[in-house]
């Protein structure tokens, strides 16, 4: 059965006065139907670039593409024109933005906002789309009523979820969550992400979730995908990554959470900084911050193996069957 999202050797740079800025490079992945992706890393790893690519939203000029293909229900994404990607955002893929007060017009009641999408897709008029704007705002726990008033009216929480019966409201195939709970407190954060959980199972739809956050990861995804410096270094099931992770990245992702059960428990921070994606270093782009870093990591870039079924981007598993 083919891959609802097939994404293969993505890359998109960006043109800067300080030169050619790497964002994505060579990154491939795959999002099947009603399945639930997070994709992890640091910032600056090209996570958001990478949604952005999908949406056809990267903006040319400084952003392009440069190779690969986006395939969406077999077809690729990446031949359709402007007029067919408006048919295909916010119907078949929507999105979640990150800072829900940015993500939403502060001068239009959130209502229209809602039945604006609703329009655009179905051949409906202004009233119906309102009622079901009013609908869709009581499935995210707004009471419909609340339908005409505008973004700063309501907190940071329902902003949020505002923007999910957003991208609900034409019951898309496959959402993209870019960091949807970091500008939230903790508490509403587990509200929002149980809602966005029993929604994605209520309307049987896939999800991509970007995230930094390995806890969030935890609570809503079924596979994971580990990405830094533009490529996928590791991805495997959910138990796969967080009770045998392989890349050194990936366990020092995870050396860097407290363990809240454990008595003067320390965390141990991975040593210095993502990588300049003006200027990548040579082979491993990981190498120059691994405590298990050979020789080889510095001069030659490490394959996509698979060990135990995850796949891997490390010289350390060198012997084992490559992808």
């Amino acid at each position: 059965m083919s891959s609802l999202l097939d994404i293969n050797n993505l890359h998109v740079h960006y043109n800067t006065f300080e030169g050619t800025v790497k964002a994505v490079n060579g990154l491939s992945l795959n999002l099947d139907k009603k399945e639930t992706l997070g994709l992890v890393g640091e910032t600056g790893a090209g996570k958001t670039t990478t949604a952005l690519a999908v949406m056809q939203l990267i903006s040319q000029p400084p952003g392009k593409i440069e190779e690969g293909e986006i395939n969406f229900r077999g077809k690729d994404i990446r031949k359709m024109n402007e007029t067919e990607m408006k048919l295909i955002r916010g119907n078949e893929i929507s999105m979640i933005f990150q800072d829900p007060m940015t993500s939403l017009n502060p001068v239009i009641s959130v209502g229209l906002q809602i039945a604006e999408v609703i329009e655009a897709h179905e051949k409906v008029g202004r009233d119906e789309a309102m009622k079901k704007a009013a609908e869709m705002l009581e499935k995210v726990q707004i009471p419909g009523q609340r339908v005409h008033e505008y973004p700063h009216e309501f907190s940071g929480g329902m902003r949020q979820r505002v923007g999910i019966a957003m991208a609900l409201a034409c019951n898309p195939q496959m959402i993209i969550a870019d960091e949807p709970t970091t500008a939230l407190d903790v508490t509403i954060q587990a509200q929002v992400l149980e809602l966005m959980n029993n929604l994605k199972d209520e309307y049987s739809t896939a999800m991509l979730m970007i995230t930094h956050d390995l806890g969030v990861v935890g609570e809503v995804c079924d596979r994971v995908a580990v990405m830094y410096a533009g490529e996928i270094v590791e991805e495997g099931t959910l138990e796969q990554i967080f009770n045998k992770a392989l890349h050194p990245y990936t366990q020092g992702l995870f050396k860097c959470i407290p363990d809240i059960e454990a008595k003067n428990t320390k965390v141990y921070p991975i040593k210095g900084l993502m990588p300049d994606p003006v200027n990548l270093p040579t082979g491993c782009y990981f190498s120059p911050r691994c405590d298990k870093v050979m020789d080889i990591c510095r001069k030659k870039k490490p394959t996509v193996r698979r060990v135990d079924g995850q796949l891997v981007r490390c010289h350390l598993y060198d012997g084992e069957e490559g992808e």
